[in-house]
């Protein structure tokens, strides 16, 4: 039986209530960075999100590069072409409705036919599912994570980003209520990533490829 914050996760984040999903490694190759730049025009993706996706690219290619130092079967190229990709909905459901990470992963699927960078776009919100040692260093929790450190275009902590998400979204009990829920699992997520690639992630923020201290 579920307990009452289960419910109420749920009830916000639907997927919660599916079996993890194990997807099989994709054969397909990501597109290049510059096929998904091509993309953003295709879609009309403004240029204050353009920038906020490089930025994010930029983390979570360093987070995989730490990641395969430490053993882990990720592949960087999709890992940034995910992350290029992930708020490509963004501005239209802010417009329309709707849930921009769903949006996205169907319109990423059917452009490059790459089901690990849909699945990722899909959950670069929130992780429906507990976290265990074999997804830790994998696409989604990559890309969920270094988005998660990037407000606009800079890179600041966790606090800082979701202090600014409730600023501009927690209009309503619901959604305050998702974001807080959000930020116990970045929260989670950091800690787990800091202890599997032996680097304290809230200490650090990435520069020219690699993780410097903050300042």
């Amino acid at each position: 039986m579920k307990t009452p914050q289960q419910n109420i996760e749920a009830g916000i984040y639907p997927l919660t209530r599916l079996p993890p999903l194990d997807f099989p490694p994709c054969g397909r190759s990501a597109p290049s960075e510059e096929a998904c730049r091509t993309l953003w025009d295709a879609y009309e993706m403004p240029e204050h999100i353009r920038a906020h996706s490089a930025q994010v690219a930029h983390f979570s290619v360093i987070l995989a590069d730490l990641a395969i130092k430490r053993g882990a079967a990720v592949r960087v190229e999709d890992v940034r072409a995910c992350a290029l990709l992930h708020d490509i909905a963004k501005s239209y459901t802010l417009r329309h409705g709707g849930s921009h990470a769903q949006l996205g992963a169907v319109w990423a699927l059917a452009e490059t036919g790459h089901a690990g960078i849909a699945q990722g776009i899909l959950h670069h919100v929130y992780w429906p599912w507990p976290l265990r040692e074999e997804t830790l260093c994998t696409l989604p929790i990559l890309v969920l994570y270094a988005d998660k450190r990037t407000q606009h275009e800079k890179f600041v902590t966790l606090e800082e980003r979701f202090a600014d998400l409730v600023v501009r979204y927690g209009i309503y009990e619901q959604a305050r209520q998702g974001i807080e829920m959000s930020q116990r699992q970045a929260v989670s997520i950091e800690r787990a990533l800091s202890a599997r690639l032996g680097v304290e992630l809230d200490a650090h923020t990435p520069d020219s490829g690699r993780l410097v201290k903050r300042a």
